[in-house]
């Protein structure tokens, strides 16, 4: 998991009583007419790929004893050269500027809040992990993207700890603060919409990874690149199966799955951090995602063009069978959305070069 810029983020409010709560799931479901309450025959659909996602999704997952783990890539203090090691360490890191640990610490952050996410795919009934041992392919793929997605955060967070750059406390108080608030990404029980926003989060991911990677290696730590580059990655591999199945669904469902793009683009896909707090800043996540813009970590540009490359890689613009008038419409907003993003981004680019220095109490309250 990591960034995706906040393009457009409101929460729903907090209601007062049992009564009132169901008043509001009933004029939530009424407003989106995309709901978590799938019919028979859609769930029957999901029931129809656990053989499909065996053969197509579970060969992406990698085993345990195949995989990299944090301690690879880290100053190991059971040896006897560990001091050796991590002043070499440290002396790289004297190199990176506090946007860059601005911009690695709101990654970090994110991706420590992994009991949410995995919270969040279970939700929908059609792939939920029923047992929290199921053998079904959603629930085997579930847990191990989640095991996979774990070490992304272990090894960043101990990597900034190492570097003595940053306050840690604060930095341990956000995540304790986001994993507290829980998630609003907009996907309800919707499966639908759950693997169109992990399509998105993914290569969004990716893209904000290898970028850090790339400014690592410009201001000369080539470990922290190939720290970066190794979770790009992984990140990679998850926009993989994340797109096949949506793949899949265009082919078993292509008026559902139309819709769902739609609905997800107009309520736009947002960074699943985007409740972050520290306890001071109350826009914390609204001036990561400056600092993130502004070193070219991850633009609005980069959503508009996530956009676009699904568009092309799903087929959007040639799916003629099976589209209802409702599912058309859809289509055709999906299709021209993108263009009409690019026309608004120049402001949005100038706001963000605009901005004045923000403090960040992750690095003790410096501007950057």
């Amino acid at each position: 998991m990591g960034v995706l810029l906040n393009i457009c983020s409101s929460p729903f409010p907090v209601v007062a009583s049992a009564a009132s709560t169901s008043i509001s799931k009933v004029n939530h479901i009424r407003k989106v007419g995309v709901t978590g309450v799938m019919a028979p025959q859609k769930i029957e659909i999901f029931k129809s790929m656990e053989e499909w996602g065996k053969h197509n999704i579970l060969p992406l997952a990698k085993p345990v004893e195949k995989s990299w783990q944090p301690t690879d890539f880290l100053p190991d203090p059971s040896s006897e050269g560990f001091m050796e090691e991590y002043n070499a360490f440290k002396e790289r890191t004297r190199e990176l500027p506090d946007e860059y640990f601005v911009v690695l610490a709101g990654d970090m952050i994110t991706e420590e809040a992994l009991p949410t996410y995995q919270t969040l795919v279970n939700r929908p009934d059609e792939v939920a992990d029923e047992t929290g041992h199921s053998e079904s392919p959603w629930a085997v793929w579930s847990r191990a993207w989640t095991a996979e997605e774990n070490r992304h955060g272990d090894l960043l967070n101990k990597y900034l700890y190492l570097s003595g750059k940053l306050d840690m406390r604060q930095v341990e108080k956000t995540i304790q603060y986001l994993i507290a608030l829980g998630q609003d990404i907009g996907t309800e029980k919707n499966p639908y919409h759950l693997f169109i926003y992990t399509s998105f989060q993914e290569r969004a991911t990716f893209i904000s990874h290898a970028n850090t990677a790339k400014l690592a290696q410009q201001h000369g730590d080539k470990q922290l690149a190939q720290i970066c580059g190794t979770i790009a990655a992984d990140e990679k591999r998850h926009e993989t199966a994340y797109t096949r199945i949506v793949d899949k669904l265009f082919e078993l469902d292509p008026d559902e799955t139309m819709s769902c793009l739609a609905h997800m683009m107009k309520r736009k896909i947002t960074m699943p951090a985007h409740l972050m707090r520290d306890g001071r800043d109350p826009h914390l996540f609204q001036h990561f995602s400056v600092v993130a813009s502004r070193t070219g970590v991850y633009t609005v540009m980069d959503y508009i063009n996530i956009l676009e490359h699904f568009v092309e890689k799903w087929n959007i613009e040639k799916i003629t069978a099976g589209l209802s008038d409702k599912g058309r419409e859809a289509q055709d907003y999906v299709c021209k959305l993108g263009e009409r993003l690019r026309k608004v981004e120049e402001r949005a680019h100038q706001r963000v070069v605009q901005a004045d220095p923000i403090p960040f109490s992750w690095i003790f309250d410096r501007k950057v």
